[in-house]
């Protein structure tokens, strides 16, 4: 069963966040592809594009069945450092464009007509053939629509059962624009949760699964991290799981809310 996907984007990717030992990262990388992944997210902040290039070239898939990602650290956003870059991220994944590059954060560098102008060019060049943002709140997005030339594609956000970001999703389905969900399994913290351990006990898999079934019902893209065949496995199985509207509702109405990743340079407004 191949995985859906959202506007050409496989709605099921694998994360590389921490992922940062040079082997172990690019066999992460080739054993998802020859499984059946086609979406690679990674970035500049991870530190590891080159090894997610070898694990790309080694992997039995031809570049242009891969939707790849990487995204521009915070450092890197003015006008001619997004250029400079993001043509170094091209050359150490070893490709001649990117299915999607994100701004990481709107942070530090980030001046809103000088890095979305480069975006553009970017863009015209044929160097990406999507812009997305990252850690975006709607007021960034709106601003940014405004500048760009090119369509905003996806706003990629902590979303996890217990983030479940209702506001931003509505948001995001008023605009067109992807949620594509990082720490979709909310730092391991969901294998605690006692609503998804009964699910997916009713139906013999892992939490895991139930959190990314959860996701891709509400039409939200995952890329869980996963290092190791047998957690890169299981995550891969949950494009054959699907729940009931009741669960579904169930994992709605979980009351844990709790945010992972906050860091002091996160928007205001979180």
């Amino acid at each position: 069963m191949s995985v859906p996907t959202a506007n050409g984007m496989p709605m099921l990717g694998l994360g590389t966040w921490q992922n940062d030992d040079h082997d172990e990262c690019a066999d992460s990388v080739e054993t998802a592809l020859n499984m059946g992944y086609r979406h690679i997210d990674t970035a500049q902040a991870y530190r590891n594009e080159d090894a997610v290039g070898e694990g790309i070239a080694a992997a039995d898939v031809d570049r242009d069945d891969i939707f790849l990602a990487t995204k521009i650290w915070i450092s890197n956003l003015s006008h001619d450092d997004v250029l400079e870059t993001a043509q170094q991220s091209l050359d150490r994944l070893g490709t001649d464009y990117l299915d999607l590059l994100y701004i990481h954060w709107p942070a530090r560098e980030y001046n809103p007509e000088e890095t979305l102008a480069a975006f553009d060019q970017l863009y015209d060049e044929g160097k990406i053939d999507r812009v997305g943002v990252s850690n975006f709140e709607p007021e960034h997005i709106d601003e940014a629509a405004e500048l760009l030339d090119a369509p905003i594609f996806a706003n990629q956000v902590e979303i996890h059962p217990f983030l479940p970001q209702t506001e931003l999703r509505s948001y995001a389905a008023e605009n067109d624009v992807e949620l594509v969900a990082y720490s979709p399994l909310a730092r391991t913290e969901i294998f605690s949760d006692p609503t998804l351990g009964a699910i997916a006990d009713d139906h013999g898999v892992s939490e895991a699964q139930v959190a990314l079934t959860w996701l891709r019902e509400h039409g939200i893209t995952a890329i869980p991290k996963a290092t190791g065949e047998a957690h890169i496995q299981d995550n891969w199985e949950s494009r054959t799981l699907e729940l009931s509207d009741e669960e579904i509702e169930r994992i709605d109405t979980i009351e844990r809310r709790e945010r992972q990743v906050h860091p002091d340079f996160a928007p205001a407004s979180w």
